[in-house]
């Protein structure tokens, strides 16, 4: 219910995600007149589909601790209780990024071994992509936590993008051993001693590079990291458009160069990496981007489904099991 685009989003996302999977159901958790009204307009067939009805709605300028206290009805919680229940393998949600995380830490509770929770995204990156985390869950953290992330990470990206032995690197101000703050440094050790397959420092002009497939951060840099990404990917678009918007000329050599530059732009296309984890938790909860269409919100859902099949929770615990051993 939450979400810049109000319920429509999630209910057409949620008919094209039907017809992918055949032998998946969805609950959609808000308002239950809206939703029937938007399930009637766009699904035919309503027999893989159910509505669950909360009667608050948590706004996207929510406080979270205000929303978990006062708004134990609302749609958030009441579909996070669906996967605390068993009734649901996975929860995603385009709201309020603070008050889901605070909400799913509350009821589904940390894997044993994980102090907390952090957010993980795909990217895009040369040869394939980069999975990046913590991307704003936590603004600070220790060198246990950036080990914890770096287990976690590891296991997405084997799970998600299907590689073996995925390449862990730790973000830093420099690729040599002694730069770096002593919590990345006592990380990196931790790192070296554990059976992940730890590659050492990336720089933040080498994240997209390839030479890593995981990079590990604290919230507050990979936060900052990120949104410097999506405004950067912004400002190469406003130059593009304005370099081939600028004469007759140029306009004809866009035209020219068309399929190049609608291969770019769907490279480029961050629906396509929509769908962030929240990882440590005792469950499976997916932030979509609060702007994300029906299109984008689809792509979070499939990224919930690789998750349930793949049974992450139990595989991140089962590896910091044997990490602690």
């Amino acid at each position: 219910m939450s979400g810049d685009l109000g319920p429509e989003v999630v209910v057409c996302a949620a008919a094209a995600t039907l017809q992918k999977y055949r032998n998946l159901d969805l609950i959609l958790v808000g308002d239950e007149k809206e939703l029937d009204g938007l399930v009637s307009r766009h699904m035919a067939d309503r027999s893989r589909i159910s509505i669950l009805h909360a009667s608050e709605v948590v706004s996207m300028s929510e406080p979270p601790v205000e929303a978990l206290r006062k708004k134990k009805d609302s749609s958030m919680r009441v579909a996070i209780n669906q996967v605390k229940e068993g009734n649901a393998d996975a929860c995603v949600s385009a709201g309020n990024t603070g008050a889901l995380m605070a909400t799913a830490k509350y009821v589904l509770k940390m894997l044993p071994g994980i102090d907390r929770p952090a957010i993980i995204a795909e990217l895009p990156a040369i040869g394939g992509s980069l999975h990046m985390l913590d991307l704003g869950a936590n603004a600070e953290g220790t060198a246990e936590h950036l080990f914890q992330y770096a287990v976690m990470g590891s296991l997405v990206a084997r799970d998600v993008a299907h590689i073996n032995r995925p390449r862990v690197a730790l973000l830093n101000i420099g690729a040599e051993d002694t730069k770096g703050h002593g919590m990345v440094r006592e990380a990196a050790a931790m790192l070296q001693d554990s059976s992940l397959n730890y590659v050492g420092f990336v720089e933040g002009n080498d994240l997209f590079s390839g030479k890593a497939d995981v990079v590990v951060t604290d919230g507050f840099t990979g936060n900052v990291a990120l949104k410097t990404m999506e405004g950067t990917v912004g400002l190469c678009r406003h130059y593009l458009k304005r370099g081939f918007t600028r004469s007759w000329l140029t306009k004809l050599q866009a035209l020219l160069a068309r399929r190049v530059l609608q291969s770019l732009a769907t490279e480029m296309d961050s629906r396509n990496y929509n769908g962030a984890t929240l990882v440590g938790l005792n469950g499976i909860v997916i932030k979509s981007h609060g702007g994300a269409d029906a299109y984008a919100f689809q792509h979070a859902i499939d990224t919930a489904v690789v998750e349930v099949r793949n049974q992450l929770p139990q595989q991140i615990g089962l590896l910091l099991e044997k990490e602690a051993a």
